[in-house]
């Protein structure tokens, strides 16, 4: 179905997503740091043969570099700055603001509903 770059620094949280967005037929590419997400999205180093997500989505809080200067770099990108960006957010109080140079996002925070996940996921390729 889509191409799926799963970021976050808990590899627990990866394996979950992983195994649950593999059963609806996902292929889920996985980066562990905000600069393996990049490298791997094809934009830092440029990679002009790397595969482009069709979604990402992404931890706030990371080591090397946090979830919004990710998304942040991946607008700037002609091929990815119009990919849907779920944020994924262990900081209390609602939805996390980000720099308008993000662009739009949706949020879930942690711990999530896988259910509701799915559900946004499939919402958001469905717009794509």
């Amino acid at each position: 179905m889509a191409r799926i770059l799963l970021v976050d620094d808990e590899r627990d949280v990866v394996t979950l997503i992983k195994f649950m967005l593999e059963k609806d037929g996902h292929m889920i590419l996985s980066a562990f740091d905000g600069a393996e997400a990049l490298a791997k999205a094809g934009v830092e180093p440029r990679d002009e043969t790397a595969v482009v997500p069709d979604l990402v989505i992404l931890d706030v809080l990371m080591p090397v570099m946090g979830g919004e200067a990710v998304c942040a770099r991946l607008r700037e990108d002609e091929r990815t700055k119009n990919i849907p960006v779920i944020v994924l957010t262990a900081k209390g109080g609602g939805e996390v603001e980000f720099d308008p140079a993000c662009g739009e996002t949706s949020h879930l925070e942690k711990p999530f509903d896988p259910k509701v996940l799915r559900e946004l996921v499939a919402s958001l390729l469905e717009k794509r």
